[in-house]
């Protein structure tokens, strides 16, 4: 080449003007597996056109298209906070679903997410659980055990799902077993090691919380969150009873529904005005003939020192008629209200040791399960510091 001879200067514009918009898809360098320097973006186009263009070129269908355009916004948010690169080179090669799971999360939690899914060699599954457990945290507090999880923690915010999830499982249970188990392995620090092992061991956690009334209850105290329902493969439909009524309505309530045909509609022996719909639990899915739920304004009305930060919240007590036979001092039971305590009710909860002593033998039925009301979640929603 001579002296007067220089290589021909094209902007990109200029080489990419005469292909075709296929040409213009496939002919610019990839620079990750989330975007590459194709002009495409520059054509006058509208968006819902271009997306269905890319997907007949592409084979991306829209939703995939998304996915990869979030995922490459995570991606940009784990740069801007000065994430390890040995996290950052594992997402130069794949892993947009990864990513895309832990959406939600602020900026310096997508950091320690990535981090973690990375470490443990999580799929998409395992890295929603983790968004979801690391989402849903703070909005536990007051629960159980959550003072002895660390919040900046992402293996113990996801042992503290597993473990929430243990413990509404009937004690002693496997499944119960089984799931503080899960939760001992995936716990991080000393303190949530050692509430594990408190309630495996059937301590409570440490010397100084020895189980107290609450802990040592015989049914399960649950939060539902919001949207449970939808995602649960089986639900429970239940009559509902208000617990300002008597007994003699309490006995009007349906004693059994089920299900029919190809749709399993809920089909109930007879009319009634109230119903609720629970996930499918383990102490309510075997509820079949009997089964009540009762709504409380208050947790006030439990037989133990309610936890302070759930003492105003509606509850609801869901128990099984089928056995009024009372049979175990620290079981509890559904009863009339006879006006002692709080008059405002109707029917009330009380410990089996109690109606004992006042020599009562049979009660309008066991209670299974109390279930705490869901708090507003934004899960679904972008805010502003999400994305700092």
């Amino acid at each position: 080449m001579g002296d007067d001879e220089r290589p021909i200067e094209r902007d990109e514009e200029d080489c990419h003007s005469s292909l075709d918009i296929a040409g213009r898809l496939t002919s610019s360098p990839t620079v990750s597996p989330y975007g590459s320097n194709t002009p495409l973006s520059s054509l006058p186009l509208p968006r819902r056109l271009l997306s269905l263009l890319l997907e007949e070129v592409t084979g991306i269908s829209g939703v995939d298209q998304n996915r990869l355009v979030v995922a490459a916004q995570v991606r940009d948010s784990l740069i801007q906070s000065s994430t390890d690169p040995a996290t950052l080179s594992f997402f130069d090669n794949g892993g947009a679903e990864l990513l895309y799971e832990i959406r939600l999360l602020s900026a310096s939690q997508r950091a320690a997410a990535a981090r973690y899914v990375v470490e443990n060699k999580f799929d998409a599954k395992g890295a929603q659980d983790l968004a979801r457990a690391m989402k849903d945290f703070p909005r536990r507090r007051g629960d159980r055990g959550w003072d002895s999880f660390d919040y900046t923690l992402p293996g113990d915010c996801l042992s503290f799902m597993y473990y929430r999830q243990a413990l509404e499982n009937r004690d002693p249970s496997e499944e119960r077993t089984a799931g503080l188990q899960v939760a001992l392995e995936t716990a991080v620090s000393e303190a949530a090691k050692k509430r594990i092992l408190g309630d495996l061991e059937g301590s409570g956690g440490n010397g100084k919380d020895k189980i107290g009334v609450e802990d040592g209850a015989r049914v399960p105290v649950v939060r539902m969150k919001v949207g449970e329902v939808a995602e649960s493969t089986k639900v429970v439909v239940l009559p509902v009873c208000e617990a300002e009524k008597m007994e003699r309505q309490l006995k009007e309530v349906p004693w059994e529904c089920g299900n029919e045909g190809e749709f399993s509609v809920v089909v109930a022996e007879k009319g009634w005005n109230r119903w609720v719909v629970l996930p499918g639990w383990e102490p309510v899915v075997g509820l079949r003939r009997g089964g009540v739920v009762v709504a409380f304004a208050d947790a006030k009305v439990l037989p133990w020192k309610a936890n302070r930060w759930y003492q105003e919240e509606a509850i609801l007590v869901v128990a099984d008629r089928g056995r009024k036979e009372v049979e175990v001092d620290d079981g509890f039971y559904l009863v009339a209200n006879n006006g002692d305590g709080n008059d405002s009710y109707g029917l009330k909860v009380e410990r089996g040791l109690a109606l004992k002593e006042n020599g009562v033998k049979e009660s309008l039925g066991t209670v299974v399960l109390v279930v705490r009301p869901p708090r507003e979640e934004t899960e679904n929603q972008l805010s502003d510091e999400d994305w700092e």
